[in-house]
């Protein structure tokens, strides 16, 4: 039978903590499910990891829940690996949570209960506070969601995860999402509805140590702006009417010292230095032109998402009703 609801979890190199996460993950999902009178299945996607993740997940054991596996051809990224659940899920409604263990599965009871008992279609998970990373992180992180929603017409909440429940109608209007280069948490909150968040604090990763380096967040970052937002090229643009103007300035300034007050003209240190700048300037407003080209190129192509190497589906047997009947004692001869 089909599930009402599907939990997607992509992996990433998470073969030694993979197996906790699951039995954890299944007894709040079978709790829900017994509680709600729902099916619930779960959805691993692992996303060409380098250790042992694909053959431990194809090796877990359905405890009362179905359970999917899909190991993608190579590493694809986190987004692909999120379009590769969206598509296996069987479920109605969707729950997205990463495998890391720091989505505390408790929250799927609260998830939940928005939808169910509050009619909400999207609950998504908020970090509580930043306190516990680099200020240098958190830093760069509000500027980069600043600059996100600068000019945006449908903002997107600061500080939250990839963790979040979406109702059946809300997923079906995920699903009919065509873009390649998709930012999840855009999307996701594009797609209106009734949406809440849910204040939370990550667990600490009990196994392993994170996969997501400065560069690569700075990568994910590119690809949620250029993907969603027009930012980047608008603040380019006021950058240059700012120089453009600065420059008219400057000369009027220069012309008017020379004709009234007999200033010779300026060397060429700051003919130079005015080049530089105007040509850095150029350079950046290319730079980030071709960002977006390299989008719509790749929307041109279209080449498929990711390719899928392994798929299995693990139904959970039903418990069999202990036999009520007692052996009567033969008759004696």
């Amino acid at each position: 039978m089909t599930p009402d609801l599907s939990i997607v979890v992509p992996l990433y190199n998470e073969a030694s903590g993979l197996p906790f996460f699951h039995r954890k993950l299944s007894d709040h999902a079978r709790r829900v499910a017994e509680a709600r009178a729902m099916r619930i299945e779960i959805v691993y996607v692992d996303d060409g990891s380098r250790d042992a993740t694909a053959s431990v997940a194809a090796d877990l054991q359905p405890h009362g829940i179905d359970v999917q596996v899909v190991a993608l051809s190579r590493n694809f990224g986190k987004e692909a690996a999120l379009m590769a659940g969206l598509d296996h899920a069987r479920g109605d409604a969707l729950l997205f949570m990463d495998g890391d263990g720091q989505h505390p599965p408790e929250m799927m009871e609260t998830f939940v209960s928005l939808w169910k008992d509050e009619g909400y279609d999207v609950a998504y998970a908020v970090k509580a506070d930043r306190t516990d990373e680099p200020p240098a992180r958190r830093l760069f992180v509000r500027m980069f969601y600043r600059l996100l929603n600068f000019g945006a017409a449908t903002r997107i909440p600061e500080d939250a995860a990839d963790f979040r429940l979406l109702s059946p109608r809300a997923a079906a209007a995920l699903r009919r999402l065509p873009e390649r280069n998709r930012f999840f948490k855009g999307l996701s909150s594009w797609i209106g509805f009734r949406q809440k968040a849910v204040p939370y604090r990550p667990a600490a990763r009990e196994h392993g140590s994170s996969s997501w380096s400065f560069l690569r967040l700075l990568g994910l970052s590119m690809e949620g702006l250029t993907s969603f937002s027009p930012a980047p090229l608008r603040m380019a643009g006021m950058v240059g009417a700012l120089l453009a103007g600065a420059a008219f300035l400057y000369g009027s300034w220069i012309v008017l010292e020379r004709l009234i007050w007999g200033i010779p003209l300026p060397g060429y240190p700051s003919v130079v230095v005015g080049l530089m700048v105007i040509g850095g300037v150029q350079l950046l407003v290319i730079g980030i032109m071709g960002e977006y080209i390299a989008r719509i190129l790749s929307e041109i192509k279209a080449r498929p998402v990711y390719f899928v190497a392994d798929h299995a589906v693990r139904h959970a047997e039903p418990v069999s009703e202990k036999s009520m009947a007692v052996e009567l004692p033969k008759a004696l001869p």
